[in-house]
């Protein structure tokens, strides 16, 4: 299942842990027809890498947390691109204080016009290439709490992805945990403990510009 050594850290910088990770995918073969999706901004260069070693197609897959009312930082649920999008709710979230419907259908009317705002601006306007009977890897710059993850695999899942492997440079050892019995296969270079935040990690971690995402997607 997983593939987790710890890395001599902090990584220079999203391209060369993107590299490390294309060495394992390479030694571990993802399956059928693979298809890398990078988490933006920060997954993308690290995707394009792996992308490269594979041979495969690389994609944006745009999600958007919704975070509970008066807490922006702490999801209740995520919004996977789609058509329509896909609605992951935080079912431990909803279940103890579940927000107003009103609240929620507003939240998601505004966070669907971002993702059909930003899929114009990094794909002119194209729809997510099917994932059904395919081994999809999804890749990010890093993990802290797993949060928007968790709601892509889910989203993945449900459209017929045949494998779903997690690639990241960085991650908490127990967020890694939580998300496996979704996983297939992990492929993650360092559990650092403590962890601290993802950009701690790295030597350069600057914020990604539009150019540089669209330069990487070609």
């Amino acid at each position: 299942m997983a593939a987790m050594e710890r890395a001599r850290l902090p990584f220079a910088d999203r391209r060369s842990a993107g590299r490390a990770l294309a060495q394992r995918l390479l030694a571990a073969p993802p399956g059928p027809h693979p298809l890398v999706l990078a988490l933006p901004r920060g997954g993308v260069p690290v995707a394009w890498e792996i992308a490269r070693a594979l041979q495969a197609p690389l994609e944006l897959l745009l999600v958007r947390k919704i975070g509970c009312p008066g807490q922006p930082e702490l999801a209740c649920a995520a919004l996977v691109e789609g058509d329509p999008p896909e609605l992951v709710l935080n079912d431990e979230l909803m279940a103890d204080e579940p927000p107003a419907r009103a609240w929620l259908a507003a939240a998601v009317a505004a966070e669907t016009a971002v993702l059909a705002e930003r899929r114009r601006a990094w794909r002119g306007g194209r729809p997510l290439p099917p994932v059904a009977g395919r081994s999809v890897i999804l890749v990010d710059d890093g993990l802290a709490t797993g949060t928007t993850v968790r709601a892509a695999l889910a989203a993945l899942r449900q459209r017929g992805a045949a494998r779903l492997l997690l690639a990241v440079p960085v991650a908490p050892a127990d967020t890694l945990a939580r998300l496996a019995p979704a996983l297939d296969a992990v492929h993650c270079l360092a559990t650092p403990r403590p962890f601290g935040a993802v950009g701690a990690h790295y030597r350069d971690f600057h914020q990604l510009d539009d150019g540089e995402v669209l330069a990487l997607l070609g």
